[in-house]
């Protein structure tokens, strides 16, 4: 085991934090924003990715102080395409979920060999990422040819 590089790990966790904050206003923004036949479900969809992002960034943030780091207030860039119909929307959302992957594959890397709990969150955040990622490119093959 190595010591856990605490200023590296607590700076990955609010990369993750303000990412996870971005999809909470991601997600809603994209509820109200869809129309057509397909409502509903993907609004009720949506509405769960940004309670799921909630819940992500308070763990992050939790774990965070318990390193005692302290938590950004900020969020990370939200990219506004003003596409609302379903293609880019659930584009924009791979391309968020994507983003937020990664972040988890560089926390593993900190953490790696220097806390095995830090080690199991990250790769436990990282199974839950790769799976809306592949949701999501499964909700998209309708719009490819």
């Amino acid at each position: 085991m190595h010591e856990l590089d605490v200023d590296a790990t607590v700076s990955a966790l609010n990369e993750i934090l303000e990412a996870e904050l971005a999809g909470v206003v991601r997600y809603t923004h994209y509820g109200l924003m869809i129309n057509g036949p397909h409502r509903m479900s993907l609004v009720a969809f949506m509405k769960a990715q940004a309670a799921e992002s909630l819940a992500h960034a308070e763990q992050a943030g939790e774990i965070l102080t318990g390193l005692e780091g302290h938590p950004s207030l900020g969020i990370a860039p939200i990219e506004e395409t003003h596409r609302h119909t379903i293609k880019p929307i659930l584009e924009e959302s791979l391309a968020h979920e994507v983003r937020a992957l990664n972040l988890y594959k560089k926390l593993l890397v900190v953490v790696q060999d220097a806390s095995i709990y830090l080690e199991e969150y990250a790769r436990g955040m990282i199974g839950t990422e790769e799976l809306h990622v592949m949701e999501l490119r499964k909700m998209l093959r309708d719009y490819t040819s």
